[in-house]
């Protein structure tokens, strides 16, 4: 059995967290968050699927992972990009 390199990343808010990580060739995203330890370190982190992502692409917490792969821990969003446009727009026309 060989393994893979994974990295898994989080951008917390002040600071980026990333871990290089030795797993089995069978691993899986759920594996590789759990073995980071992000999850105890930010107990803010809600690891459920679509806050997970194989660079830059939402991934399941089933998805195989491959070698040199980099699992992201998404925040979720402030404020909706949509309506701070809207609301950007509204007020230059108000101007």
């Amino acid at each position: 059995m060989s393994g893979i390199t994974v990295e898994v990343v989080y951008a917390h808010s002040d600071r980026q967290e990333l871990k290089k990580l030795q797993l089995p060739a069978e691993s899986r995203v759920r594996d590789a968050l759990a073995a980071s330890g992000l999850l105890e370190q930010f107990p803010e982190i809600n690891a459920r699927s679509g806050n997970v992502g194989i660079f830059g692409r939402i991934a399941s917490l089933d998805a195989p992972l491959r070698h040199g792969d980099r699992v992201e821990i998404y925040r979720p969003l402030i404020s909706d990009p949509k309506e701070t446009r809207r609301r950007r727009a509204a007020r230059q026309k108000n101007d």
